[in-house]
């Protein structure tokens, strides 16, 4: 029980920490409003559920202890967040064209999640310390990453409507047009960092 409520404190620190996750959230409500927050918030959270059972399974730890795999899921991604967010800044203030280019939001979360190896590097480090040697199973991993995913699908589920409900005041032409450069060179700047990163 201890370890569960230690798990739960410091689930909860990283469920709320801005990321990736929350920069692309922000951006799909600022430019589409809630629905399009909330699919996103839905796509990544989709994402999350697939690292929890590839955890699970084992194929998490194959990707971490693969450097060739690690390192081509980790371009993807980083090159996904680059083209999102350069995408957004190259759109700013032509709410058209933007909207035209900008895709399915929930894909997008489910691509920006599934294309980051760091998720995996987190589900084979941190929540193993949180299942006691004797009693590691497949099912207790699986178990602890879906309340993982349960309470970021909970956050993101709420700040997508915040965002989404925001939006209608933030999306005036001008104040839209530098919340996008924004949050485009937010997603960039992830992109960068996930391409410098190491394991």
């Amino acid at each position: 029980m201890t370890h569960f409520a230690a798990f739960l404190g410091l689930a909860a620190l990283i469920v709320i920490t801005p990321g990736a996750d929350m920069a692309l959230v922000t951006k799909n409500g600022l430019l589409r409003g809630r629905p399009a927050a909330l699919a996103t918030a839905l796509g990544i959270n989709c994402g999350v559920a697939v690292w929890a059972l590839a955890s699970a399974l084992g194929l998490a730890a194959v990707l971490r202890a693969s450097e060739t795999a690690f390192l081509a899921v980790k371009v993807l991604g980083a090159a996904y967040l680059l083209w999102l967010g350069l995408r957004t800044i190259r759109g700013a203030g032509h709410a058209a064209a933007t909207r035209a280019r900008a895709g399915r939001p929930f894909v997008q979360g489910l691509l920006s999640n599934l294309f980051n190896p760091k998720i995996a590097v987190f589900f084979t480090s941190f929540i193993p310390q949180f299942v006691s040697p004797a009693h590691s199973s497949a099912w207790r991993l699986l178990a602890l990453g879906l309340v993982f995913n349960a309470m970021r699908l909970v956050w993101l589920v709420s700040y997508a409507c915040v965002v989404g409900k925001a939006g209608g005041v933030l999306r005036r032409p001008r104040i839209r047009a530098a919340l996008d450069r924004l949050t485009g060179l937010v997603l960039v700047g992830f992109g960068v960092r996930l391409a410098a990163e190491h394991r």
